[in-house]
């Protein structure tokens, strides 16, 4: 064997070794580490106690079945975070407007929380079903409680109006039930559904109903977003003043006639087409034909309240912020 043959076998077996050392220490690394957690963090369960508050109502949740059906949703509200910080942030510029008018119209303020969940919060959500607004009115009902709905004017997106008929729809469901978790079981499924469910299954209680997954869950989750809402540091969620939406002031500009041109009508109140629709998601068309002369209220946002300057945000509820 000549010299570089020498040289090459010695390095040859140098990186065997070389290898079987690394391929041991690798192999002992991952025997001394497979105990530990492959993360870091922790992922917690909620806990609550034996009975919550909602609506005035007391909920006992020490049966397995209300145990276990709130504690899906508080889990599911805890980790769902995009949803439930939108919820928040979203809630900010919205709460103060329609909390004066549950109070008005005589409806436990605990109902924004069902608002919340049926929309997100969101002026512009439609569901599959065609359900339109925050409330999310269907047209039959939307009109049937006292909303305008046309290819130009849809008041199931007008935020004042729609919490107006919602709670129409609300109170006349209490009468009929004499509870609030009954109603809004029924602000979901219907009120003919649920009568005869109580009816067919011999119960009382909205609760001992066996009824599908959506309505069933429903109640829960509005209970349990109004508890993490309350409470949305215990349950993770960081959230500072100048992070939640703004409410923005509007002016309201009363018209009894028709308006041709809807860009035209924004630029001549200083905002752009897009700013007026935002502010009125009720207007549906590019148009408002008005032949009867009926005065409609359109909302133009005040200038100096567009932009977000200074952190200068007002805070609904002082619990959602940390600052």
């Amino acid at each position: 064997m000549n010299k570089l043959q020498t040289i090459i076998c010695s390095t040859s077996v140098i990186a065997l070794l070389a290898g079987g050392l690394i391929f041991l220490s690798a192999n002992n690394s991952q025997k001394a580490d497979e105990n530990k957690p492959l993360v870091q963090t922790f992922t917690t369960v909620p806990e609550f106690g034996p009975t919550v508050q909602i609506a005035g109502e007391k909920i006992d949740l020490t049966r397995y079945d209300m145990f276990e059906r709130y504690d899906r949703e508080l889990t599911s509200f805890t980790y769902t975070h995009n949803a439930t910080l939108l919820i928040m942030k979203r809630a900010n510029r919205f709460f103060p407007i329609m909390e004066p008018i549950l109070k008005e119209e005589g409806v436990p303020t605990d109902f924004l929380y069902l608002c919340a969940i049926e929309s997100t919060l969101n002026t512009r959500a439609i569901s599959p079903a065609k359900a339109a607004g925050l409330w999310q009115f269907m047209e039959g009902t939307g009109k049937q409680f006292g909303l305008e709905v046309n290819g130009f004017v849809d008041e199931r997106y007008n935020i004042e109006k729609a919490t107006r008929a919602a709670c129409k729809y609300l109170k006349q469901a209490y009468t009929k039930y004499g509870s609030w978790m009954a109603v809004a079981a029924s602000y979901n499924a219907g009120q003919g559904r649920i009568s005869r469910e109580l009816d067919k299954q011999q119960a009382e209680d909205v609760f001992d109903l066996w009824l599908n997954d959506e309505t069933n869950r429903y109640a829960f989750r509005m209970i349990a977003l109004k508890e993490i809402m309350k409470n949305p540091y215990k349950y993770g969620f960081v959230l500072k003043s100048n992070q939640l939406y703004k409410p923005i002031r509007t002016k309201d500009v009363k018209v009894t006639g028709s308006i041709d041109d809807l860009a035209a009508f924004a630029k001549q109140n200083g905002i752009t087409y897009a700013q007026l629709k935002d502010f009125n998601p009720w207007l549906r068309e590019r148009s408002l034909p008005n032949k009867i002369g009926k005065e409609y209220v359109i909302k133009i946002p005040l200038q100096e309240d567009l932009y977000y300057k200074n952190g200068n945000v007002e805070i609904y509820d002082k619990n959602w912020v940390v600052d």
